[in-house]
């Protein structure tokens, strides 16, 4: 698959999946539809507005095109209409926010290193599109944001971003660096919920 395709790919999965994971935590608030909708469109294109303004690429893209909206929306409904039966998979919260770190650090840094940021700065912005969804989700829904109580959401995007962007340095080629930049990221928050990782507390 050629970068072309592959990365507003990489786009379209990550809003449907922020969407729907915004619509799950928006159905466990016992939120009325109009209610799941607002929080999915909000999940799913929170950390893309965010990028593109960092860019200075104005209007965002998700206000450019009904596609973003309509994707986050569309999980939105997914998790209305079938929140019991996704209801029946471990964590599937979890797993959501996930993948969608993943991809959507992924795609941030490949759109900021295009922009012309430096290494550094692709990665920081490519870490910040990948939480901002989550971030404003869960202040929408009155929860303390999970990159604030779970240390390794933040980092997982980070390595992820950091992976990708050291992959472009020495020219791997695209679409398996992409694809294991992703995994990494999944990965790495997977198995920081399922073994407990912390990073150190303060003593208080």
């Amino acid at each position: 698959m050629t970068p072309a395709a592959l990365f507003p790919l990489i786009d379209i999965l990550g809003t449907l999946v922020f969407g729907l994971s915004g619509g799950m935590v928006a159905v466990r608030r016992d939120l009325d539809l109009f209610g799941v909708l607002v929080l999915a469109a909000a999940t799913g294109t929170a950390g893309g507005i965010t990028r593109d303004l960092l860019l200075g690429q104005t209007p965002p893209e998700a206000l450019q095109a009904m596609t973003p909206l309509a994707l986050a929306a569309l999980g939105g409904l997914a998790a209305f209409l079938f929140a019991p039966r996704i209801e029946r998979f471990t964590r599937p919260v979890m797993l959501l926010d996930a993948l969608g770190l993943g991809l959507f650090a992924v795609a941030g840094c490949q759109k900021a290193l295009a922009a012309g940021l430096a290494p550094p700065g692709a990665v920081l912005l490519g870490t910040l599109t990948a939480i901002g969804g989550g971030m404003l989700r869960d202040i929408m829904a009155a929860e303390i944001p999970r990159v604030l109580r779970e240390e390794v959401y933040a980092l997982a995007a980070l390595a992820g971003a950091a992976a990708y962007a050291a992959g472009r340095a020495i020219a791997l080629p695209e679409t398996p660096l992409a694809t294991g930049a992703v995994a990494l990221a999944v990965a790495l928050r997977i198995a920081s919920v399922r073994f407990g990782w912390r990073l150190p507390h303060a003593r208080r």
